[in-house]
C-alpha cells in the first residue's frame, strides 16, 4: 500500500552547517583564536587526531557550495558566525575582514534564492573570552549581547532567520563536565552554572534584538530526545529516566517557555552534592523573552538505566540492538514522534523549525562518480514521515533542516563520521553530490513523497 506524505506550500527546506566545523582558514582574514582552535591542538581530544583549520574550505569555496545549494532547489541554509572572526579579542574592536566575508556569502546566498538562517552562537568561543572565565563568568552575558548587536547592525539586513545560541546543552555539558567538546572541563555544578549564563545571553540577544526594528524570526535550537527507562517496570530505570528528562529538556524548554527551572529537578541535585547556579533577580525574566520558534535538534531517543557511577545524575543511555547509524546512534522515529507531541503538549511554541536532523553513513565515491548511500535516504523517509505526520496532527512545524549540508568535522569525532547530503574529499576538496540530496531535491520539488 503506497502513502503519500505531503508538506505545505511554503515549508522551510534547508540543510544547516556551523563555523568551525567548515569554514577553515582558522587564522586568515584577522580572526582571533576559539576555544576550539584551541583544544583540537591537545593530544587525544579529537578522534582521527585532526583540526578544522581547513576542513571543507568553506571560506574560499562558498560560491560553489551555495551554487549546489541552488541546484537541490534548498530554500534554506542554516550556517553560524565564527565570534573571533567578527570580534577577536571576544569585545571590542570589530574585525571587518570577518563582517565582510559573511556579508558576501549572505549576499550569495540571496542572489542565489536562498534564504539564510545565521546563529550567532555554535560553539566556537573566542579563547580570550575563555581565559577571562568563559561561560562561567557572569560578565559573558554581557559580551555575548555587545558581539549579538554587532551581528545585528552588521549583518541583519541581509539574515531571514535569527537563531541566538546552538543547543546550550551541548556547549554546557559536553564541554564543562562531559568534557569531550572544548574547553573539556569535567565539573557538574560548574556546567550548570554554564547552563544558565547560556540561557541569559539568549535571553539578552533576544531582548536586544526587539529594540533593533529587524523583522526576522529570532528563536533558539535546542538539542532534545525522548528518554525512556530501559526497564519499563524498574523503578530505578523509570526514576532515572525521568531525571534524564530534566537533564536534557525540561531544564531549558522550562526556563524559557516558564521562566522556571525544574524545582524537583533541583532538589535532587542538591541532595546529591551539586552547588546549584545562583539564580538572580530578572535572571529568569531575561531568559524567558519570547521567541518566534522553537528550533529542535535531534537524531535519537535515549534508553536509561541507572547507573550509580554517573554521579550526579545517576544514570546512563543503553543499546537496546536497533538499527544504528555510523556515528552509533540508534533509529527511533517513533521517538521523534514522542518528542514532537511532548513539545507541543508542555510548551506550546507557536511554532517548531527541525533545525537538525540526519544520519551519519559510511560514504565513499565510487567508481561510477556516485555516492551511494541508500541508508541515508531511508533514515529520511522514515523521518520526514513523522514530520509530515505531526503536521497533519495539528503541530506547526515550519521547516526542516538536514544535518548537515557537507561531510565536515565532526567536533571530537573528527572526520570519521559523514553525515553530509554532499561529499568532501579532503585532499582535493572535490565535492560530489550524494544520491540522497537527489532525493531530497525531488521532495522539495513535489512537496512530498510516497513510500
Amino acid at each position: 500500500m503506497t502513502k503519500r506524505y505531503n508538506f505545505p506550500e511554503g515549508f522551510l527546506w534547508g540543510s544547516a552547517s556551523a563555523s568551525y566545523q567548515i569554514e577553515g582558514a582558522a587564522f586568515e582574514g584577522g580572526k582571533g583564536e576559539s576555544i576550539w582552535d584551541r583544544f583540537v591542538q591537545t593530544p587525544g581530544n579529537i578522534d582521527d587526531g585532526c583540526t578544522g583549520g581547513v576542513s571543507c574550505d568553506f571560506y574560499h569555496r562558498y560560491e560553489e557550495d551555495i551554487a549546489i545549494m541552488k541546484r537541490l532547489g534548498l530554500r534554506v541554509y542554516r550556517m553560524s558566525v565564527s565570534w573571533p572572526r567578527i570580534m577577536p579579542k571576544g569585545t571590542g574592536e570589530v574585525n571587518r575582514e570577518g563582517v565582510e566575508f559573511y556579508r558576501k556569502v549572505l549576499q550569495c546566498l540571496r542572489d542565489n534564492g536562498v534564504k539564510s538562517c545565521l546563529t550567532i552562537y555554535h560553539w566556537d568561543l573566542p579563547q580570550a573570552l575563555q581565559n577571562r572565565g568563559g561561560w562561567a563568568n557572569r560578565e559573558i552575558v554581557g559580551w555575548f549581547e555587545e558581539y549579538a548587536k554587532v551581528l545585528y547592525a552588521e549583518l541583519g539586513d541581509l539574515v531571514d532567520i535569527w537563531i541566538t545560541i546552538n543547543e546550550p546543552i551541548i556547549a554546557a555539558m559536553n564541554g564543562h563536565w562531559i568534557g569531550e567538546h572544548a574547553p573539556g572541563h569535567h565539573d557538574y555544578s560548574h556546567a550548570l552554572l554554564v547552563a544558565h549564563h547560556l540561557l541569559m545571553a539568549h535571553g539578552a540577544a533576544v531582548k536586544a534584538y526587539r529594540k533593533t526594528g529587524l523583522k526576522a524570526d529570532i528563536g533558539c535550537s535546542m538539542n532534545m530526545q525522548m528518554e525512556y527507562p530501559f526497564i519499563p517496570d524498574d523503578e530505578r530505570d523509570v526514576e532515572a529516566a525521568k531525571i534524564m528528562m530534566a537533564h536534557q529538556n525540561e531544564f531549558y524548554l522550562d526556563a524559557i517557555f516558564k521562566r522556571r527551572y525544574p524545582a524537583e529537578y533541583f532538589e535532587i541535585l542538591q541532595s546529591r552534592g551539586v552547588v546549584l547556579p545562583e539564580v538572580l533577580e530578572g535572571d529568569m525574566e531575561l531568559i524567558g523573552q519570547k521567541i518566534d520558534f522553537l528550533g529542535i535538534n535531534t537524531y535519537f531517543a535515549e534508553y536509561v538505566k541507572y547507573d550509580a557511577a554517573r554521579w550526579p545524575v545517576f544514570a546512563a543511555a543503553e543499546k537496546t540492538g536497533r538499527e544504528a547509524t555510523d556515528a552509533k546512534w540508534e533509529l527511533c522515529p517513533d521517538g521523534f514522534r514522542a518528542l514532537l507531541e511532548w513539545v507541543q503538549k508542555n510548551y506550546a511554541p507557536d511554532k517548531i523549525i527541525i533545525t537538525e536532523n540526519g544520519a551519519a553513513c559510511n560514504d565513499w565515491v565510487k567508481q561510477n562518480g556516485k555516492v551511494e548511500d541508500p541508508n541515508r535516504r531511508e533514515y529520511l523517509e522514515r523521518y520526514l514521515a513523522e514530520v509530515a505526520g505531526a503536521i497533519e496532527r495539528g503541530i506547526n512545524i515550519a521547516g526542516y533542516f538536514y544535518w548537515c549540508f557537507t561531510d565536515n568535522f565532526e567536533w571530537a569525532r573528527g572526520y570519521t563520521v559523514r553525515f553530509g547530503i554532499v561529499h568532501i574529499d579532503y585532499k582535493t576538496q572535490k565535492r560530489t553530490i550524494k544520491e540522497s540530496a537527489y532525493w531530497l531535491a525531488e521532495v522539495i520539488k513535489n512537496g512530498g513523497y510516497s513510500l
